[in-house]
């Protein structure tokens, strides 16, 4: 690194060094320093060349003409001035241009790091690879299970956890291309579905796309009773004018949720909200925002009365960590390690699954 300082030092002098004797031999010349009489005869050539091509009117080239003339008799009228050189203005040119290096390798000397090594991507990932899913950020984790899943047999579960890792770092495009890969190979998996629904919501900043809603219908396809995908087909009637049908199919959804689901108050909401009535919130916001949490909250009263699931709380630990809510995060992941200790493959899961970042 300081050979290279020292070189960057040099060269900055030889340039500085150049750019003053070309400097010097021209006020040795005694030239005149204005070079707009050469400028505008040039401007005035060109003005005929334009019109004699076509690519100028008569009457503009005539009033081209006749200021570029002006100004070219102003500027022959006015006196010459020959150029002067000090000496003592080059050299200090000169001790600037090397004292810019010199003071910058100073600086780095005493504030950088001349000893560190490069850290190139490949030996990045090679640490990244030997650490502990906990200890690495959402991109570093998403670079790692790329590596494996490029190294493995194509499998589903590694897209899926990858866009995880995508999603928790806030990247929807590449959330929806590891989606997209999954279901190749698991097109049956309504899960899926719904996640692809979901990124593709997020991409359009919460609108539903042409792209989302066909995802969602192939989940409801597949699983007649997803909630997440039924409630945004709702909406997505309603967004198309068909507001009867879109409540209809709200109401339906309503009356097939047991009554002590936490997900009712968020659908009823939305019900008033759409017929123009008050609806007392159920918790502050945004319906949208109750709905998911609502969902979440379905599914730990799911795990609670079926516990054998590593799927559902892997699901459930990475909910709690997108909402933010840490507290019922950290005890998810407490209660699922302990299930789970002898599956490492499990315990992987969800460490990446407790790394998501909570949402904006």
């Amino acid at each position: 690194m300081i050979v290279f300082w020292v070189a960057a030092g040099v060269l900055s002098a030889a340039v500085a060094g150049l750019i003053l004797s070309r400097a010097a031999r021209a006020a040795s010349a005694n030239e005149a320093s204005d070079p707009t009489p050469i400028l505008y005869r040039r401007q005035l050539a060109e003005i005929d060349e334009l019109a004699e091509r076509g690519l100028m009117g008569e009457a503009e080239r005539k009033s081209a003409h006749a200021e570029a003339g002006r100004r070219l008799l102003a500027a022959t009228d006015a006196p010459a001035q020959a150029w002067t050189a000090d000496p003592k203005a080059r050299r200090g040119v000169l001790i600037a241009a090397i004292a810019a290096p010199v003071l910058a390798l100073v600086v780095y000397l005493k504030l950088g790091s001349p000893g560190m090594a490069d850290q190139p991507f490949a030996a990045r990932l090679k640490s990244w690879q030997t650490s502990s899913p906990t200890e690495l950020q959402p991109p570093e984790l998403a670079a790692v299970l790329k590596k494996l899943i490029a190294e493995r047999a194509p499998d589903p579960e590694g897209y899926r956890l990858l866009a995880i890792a995508e999603n928790a770092s806030q990247n929807a495009p590449e959330t929806i291309r590891a989606l997209r890969h999954a279901l190749k190979l698991a097109p049956q998996r309504a899960d899926l579905w719904e996640m692809l629904g979901e990124a593709q919501v997020t991409e359009a900043d919460g609108k539903l796309s042409d792209d989302a809603k066909a995802a969602f219908a192939e989940a409801v396809k597949r699983d007649p009773k997803s909630v997440l995908a039924r409630f945004y087909l709702a909406r997505a009637r309603i967004d198309a004018g068909d507001k009867a049908g879109g409540l209809a199919d709200w109401r339906a959804l309503m009356a097939e949720l047991p009554a002590d689901d936490p997900r009712r108050p968020a659908i009823a909401q939305q019900i008033a909200e759409h017929e123009g009535r008050a609806e007392p919130a159920p918790a502050p916001g945004g319906g949208q925002m109750d709905m998911i949490r609502g969902m979440v909250e379905g599914l730990a009263q799911r795990l609670k009365a079926n516990p054998d699931n590593p799927e559902g709380w892997v699901k459930l630990v990475h909910a709690y960590a997108v909402l933010g809510e840490t507290g019922k995060r950290d005890a998810a992941l407490k209660n699922a390690r302990a299930r789970y200790l002898a599956k490492p493959d499990v315990l992987r899961d969800l460490d990446a699954a407790a790394k998501a970042e909570p949402m904006k």
